[in-house]
């Protein structure tokens, strides 16, 4: 994915992202993979596009709570896959991801108005 925003410069010179909406989402083979590092690192190439970032807010209150392993942050939604990739996202972490997912259709619909 890095190497193919890493190609958007065309677009970049052109202005055309500016303003529209940039969310990001990750998975990591464990609980401390580096899931809200990987999201962090990523922001600063959409906000070089001009792109008005989107996360996961604490409004989606799956990521709160101590009931089980899982992803999720305010930056964005993610999984824990475990190192041999066996693990799928738990029902709440599917929750985040629709979460934010509406999230972002929301705000780039205001911003379309």
């Amino acid at each position: 994915m890095r190497n193919f925003i890493d190609q958007t410069g065309g677009l970049w010179m052109k202005g055309a992202l500016v303003g529209k909406v940039g969310s990001v989402f990750t998975s990591s083979a464990t609980q401390h993979g580096g899931q809200e590092s990987t999201i962090l690192g990523f922001v600063p190439t959409l906000m070089h596009q001009g792109m008005v970032v989107v996360g996961l807010p604490y409004a989606f209150q799956g990521q709160m709570g101590l009931e089980e392993i899982k992803g999720g942050s305010p930056y964005g939604a993610s999984t824990i896959t475990g190192g041999d990739g066996a693990r799928q996202p738990s029902e709440i972490e599917l929750e985040a991801a629709r979460y934010q997912g509406a999230h972002v259709a929301k705000i780039a619909a205001k911003l379309s108005a």
